[in-house]
């Protein structure tokens, strides 16, 4: 009991800062974070090779990891119907400074995905003192939990949603006569948003599980709007992939998965609510008996 009121002293305190000394704090976490991005940025920036040729120019190629699997996989089957042979369309850079300014922003998107658990512990560390210790606990773990799923999201959007919709938008053709010449920021802009989408939209279980701890989420809520759900999240995946359905359906699965998660997880949260609930009125009626 006396660590607790230890504890809460130390809260109080640190809540009761100032409102410019929150936002001189909130200032150098911001500052560390747009560092941290910045020196991953400047690294992508001078491997070059690595971040074009390799990682972003790579679903370009039928050499990529994904083609090769679908081709392994079509001669399991017997099969050609997944084997992705030929990738009809090439790609320019129709304004002069188009590569150079691809470069940056690639750069820059690069240090952003690879900065981002070290980014939100820096913002956590800023949220989590104002916290109360029940609070604390609750969300023990944020960090590495966000984390997870942001990697997770972009490995999906990679190396599943971004193959799939490079082949369908370069062998899609209204004309016969017309050749697909995508420009590099058309094709640098759709690769990165799909990837940052796919690390975003995979937060879906962590957004849950705060909602519901604020009281605001319950898994008969989500039951009752399970289908509303599933048209916001076609409509999602419409919004953050090219408009062929195979991209949507692609990243839409993943994200109906993540919410039946996250129904169990809601479901979890008010089962361990319930249990502290009952285990703290023990706890009372013990302590009036006693007295």
């Amino acid at each position: 009991m006396a660590l607790d009121q230890i504890e809460d002293e130390k809260n109080a305190d640190e809540r009761e800062m100032s409102f410019l000394d929150h936002l001189e704090e909130l200032r150098w976490h911001l500052i560390r974070s747009l560092i941290a991005i910045l020196v991953f940025a400047v690294a992508a920036f001078s491997a070059k090779y690595l971040i074009f040729h390799i990682i972003l120019l790579g679903p370009s190629r039928i050499d990529f990891i994904t083609y090769q699997m679908l081709c392994k996989f079509s001669q399991v089957l017997q099969s050609e119907a997944f084997c992705i042979d030929e990738l009809p369309f090439i790609i320019q850079s129709r304004k002069m400074t188009g590569q150079f300014a691809m470069h940056i922003t690639s750069s820059f998107v690069i240090g952003l995905i690879c900065a981002f658990p070290y980014a939100f512990w820096e913002i956590w560390r800023f949220i989590k003192p104002g916290l109360y210790p029940r609070e604390r606990k609750a969300a023990s773990g944020a960090t590495f939990y966000v984390s997870f799923l942001f990697i997770l999201g972009v490995l999906f959007a990679y190396f599943i949603v971004t193959p799939v919709s490079v082949y369908f938008l370069a062998n899609y053709q209204i004309d016969p006569s017309i050749q697909n010449e995508f420009d590099i920021v058309s094709y640098i802009l759709t690769v990165i948003t799909i990837i940052l989408a796919g690390g975003i939209l995979f937060q879906l279980p962590i957004v849950v599980y705060f909602l519901t701890k604020a009281g605001l989420v319950t898994p008969q809520l989500m039951r009752t709007y399970r289908k509303h759900a599933i048209i916001v999240i076609l409509i999602l995946g419409a919004m953050i992939t090219p408009p062929d359905p195979f991209s949507q359906i692609l990243i839409s699965l993943p994200l109906f998965g993540l919410y039946q998660i996250s129904i169990m997880i809601s479901k979890r949260v008010l089962r361990k609510e319930e249990k502290a609930e009952l285990a703290l009125r023990a706890e009372e009626e013990k302590r009036k008996n006693n007295e």
